[in-house]
């Protein structure tokens, strides 16, 4: 399949301040199909809403695509004390449609997790923007105990994985380490379907919400090609 590809202008980056960044894009006027977004994703490339895209920055290779080899994944001693303090809860598979309870969850974890960086008051318009599109197969799972929604990840599958898009979690159950459980339990759904691997996005060293990803084993890198994740080699770049 021959793809063209298009750089953007200069911007300001998501991840690190006082730093420039650029993204590449696939040709806008090829469709996206969810079969076309399982090629991408195997070299790099993320999906935000419609939208699929690859950092692409001249100077700076901190965004590092990262994904876990769900066959080979064990969890650590903190994860297995994060499995067993969310015993109490369950776990659904629901559409990727609009739903006041999650929209309302996400709207108090944003005012908490990102007040002031430009996501906060979304509009359910945004909302749906950023976490769905109508090529993707998307699902929204919940985690709740039996008195309350605790958690949504949205979650993409694609050939042979599923993809971690997002998290949104209550703050006022910081201590249960949502963020981690919903990776873990992804980890099992993609045991449970056959999956090879879990795509987490990026990993990027100087910032404190992208580096936990390395806390997983089994992580590969992807340079050209994927590879044993190598945190010391990354840290001295």
């Amino acid at each position: 399949m021959s793809l063209d590809f298009y750089q953007d202008r200069p911007h300001a980056c998501s991840y690190l301040e006082d730093r420039q960044a650029r993204n590449i894009y696939p040709d806008p006027m090829r469709p996206l199909t969810n079969a076309l977004y399982s090629q991408l994703i195997q070299h790099g490339f993320r999906r935000s809403g419609e939208h699929v895209y690859r950092p692409f920055c001249q100077s700076c290779n901190a965004c590092v695509p990262v994904r876990i080899s769900v066959k080979h994944f064990r969890p650590n001693r903190s994860q297995r004390r994060c499995l067993k303090k969310n015993d109490d809860v369950s776990l659904s598979i629901r559409p990727a449609v609009f739903d006041d309870e999650h929209y309302d969850l996400y709207q108090r974890y944003l005012s908490h997790r990102h007040a002031g960086g430009g996501m906060d008051n979304p509009s359910k318009d945004t909302y749906l923007q950023f976490l769905t599109s109508s090529w993707s197969d998307t699902a929204f799972i919940e985690f709740r105990t039996p008195e309350k929604l605790l958690a949504v990840a949205i979650t993409d599958f694609v050939n042979d994985a599923a993809s971690a898009f997002y998290t949104f979690f209550d703050p006022d159950y910081s201590d249960r380490s949502l963020g981690t459980f919903a990776i873990l339990k992804q980890i099992e759904l993609a045991q449970q379907q056959n999956l090879s691997w879990l795509y987490l996005g990026y990993w990027i060293g100087d910032s404190p919400k992208m580096r936990y990803k390395s806390h997983f084993s089994a992580l590969q890198q992807f340079d050209g090609q994927w590879r044993e994740f190598d945190k010391k080699a990354l840290n001295n770049q």
